[in-house]
């Protein structure tokens, strides 16, 4: 992984610090729904402030194509004044011009002020390096805690990092710590579940796992297509067709890939007479695969209780439907309950895998859990991060 700086590497007392953050928050009627972004960077801010640091936060909500009032950040303002109380918190209704320069001037030791949406700015997603001078004129330095925007090459993530003395922020340290322990220097054996509906989505991530894992579970809709490549009847099941001959290769080159053996099928989601376990040989044709079955989970553990290292992206089930939430929810509960003995460093990632951990109630207790989206994909599939690449420099 490529060396960076982080915060301890610098004295931030009375530096202008721009600090990229992802405050990529969900609204509803005006209000922030869901904080959980914003609360795994308050380390980092809290920081720099003890320090007495001059925050200047750089942040993005949406895909605005120009300045469009919807997405004002006037909403996270207020949300990020609030987790904050009693640092003071400034909102500058601006991104660029004598409006921001003034603010920053009014800016006092061991505050923050946040920037309106950088991506009011054509320029950033462009990677403008004029507009990163512009940004290199507001601090002295510049901090990154936005992993989960690191897999673009913007000016505020890759071109400032060319004008500044540039450092990892907290979370960022933390997430790249963790994901290297999982997958580029991990404690072996490795095991990895990937989990989703198509195999076309995921199979960068796969190719690249295959290739790096000791055990590589195979789960979610997207096992139909490999259980089809092996002549298996999927019956009414979703499944690929066009991705069998890929799937096919992928289990003849990578022999530790884990296919189901036994499936729980339904014919109809709402008529629970109609859900079965079956061998995967035994599947009807009007029968849809909805999860694992119990011999397949109790496989999965039991060679789960003999790696040291478990990288997780998808259920592997129609998690969000009883009973079919029942293999992923069983495995989840397994890998913490090897978390917190110790035995297993875990790492997972994907919206649906952080809701399915929810669920099960072991969001906690898993040893690391990313909410970096695009980002942690990216990163599966083996490819270069520019805003990580950026720190490196």
């Amino acid at each position: 992984m490529t060396p960076y700086s982080t915060l301890d590497d610098v004295d931030v007392t009375n530096k202008r610090v721009l600090l990229r953050l992802d405050l990529n928050l969900p609204l509803h009627e005006g209000k922030v729904t869901d904080l959980t972004r914003l609360e795994r960077v308050l380390p980092t801010l809290r920081e720099l402030v003890a320090h007495g640091a001059r925050v200047i936060v750089l942040t993005h909500l949406g895909r605005p194509k120009g300045i469009d009032p919807a997405l004002s950040l006037a909403p996270i303002a207020h949300a990020l004044t609030q987790a904050m109380d009693p640092v003071p918190v400034a909102f500058c209704e601006s991104i660029q011009g004598p409006t921001v320069l003034h603010a920053i001037e009014r800016l006092e030791k061991g505050s923050i002020l946040l920037l309106e949406n950088i991506r009011f700015r054509s320029e950033e997603e462009a990677n403008d390096p004029n507009f990163a001078r512009e940004m290199a004129t507001w601090g002295d330095l510049y901090v990154n805690d936005a992993f989960s925007a690191a897999h673009r090459a913007h000016a505020s993530t890759e071109a400032i990092t060319h004008l500044l003395p540039s450092y990892a922020g907290r979370l960022m340290e933390a997430e790249l710590k963790a994901l290297g322990s999982a997958l580029d220097n991990p404690q072996r054996p490795l095991m990895a579940i990937v989990g989703g509906s198509k195999v076309s989505t995921k199979l960068p991530v796969l190719e690249n796992l295959a290739q790096r894992v000791d055990h590589l579970v195979i789960g979610g809709a997207m096992a139909n297509t490999f259980l089809s490549a092996t002549g298996v009847d999927v019956g009414a099941s979703l499944y690929e067709p066009g991705l069998c001959d890929t799937a096919r290769k992928l289990l003849e080159a990578y022999p530790q890939m884990i296919l189901p053996q036994d499936v729980v099928v339904a014919k109809d989601l709402q008529d629970p007479s109609t859900i079965a376990i079956r061998l995967t040989g035994d599947v009807g044709k009007d029968e849809k695969i909805l999860d694992i079955g119990p011999l397949t989970c109790q496989a999965i553990k039991d060679t789960m209780a003999q790696c040291k290292t478990l990288l997780w992206n998808g259920p592997v089930g129609l998690y969000e439907i009883p009973p079919f939430d029942q293999g992923s929810i069983d495995l989840t509960q397994t890998a913490a309950a090897l978390t917190q003995t110790g035995a297993l460093l875990t790492v997972a990632g994907g919206g649906d895998t952080i809701a399915l951990l929810a669920r099960a109630g072991v969001l906690e207790d898993f040893t690391y859990v990313s909410t970096a989206g695009g980002a942690f994909l990216e990163w599966m599939e083996g490819k270069v991060l520019p805003g990580v690449e950026a720190l490196g420099r």
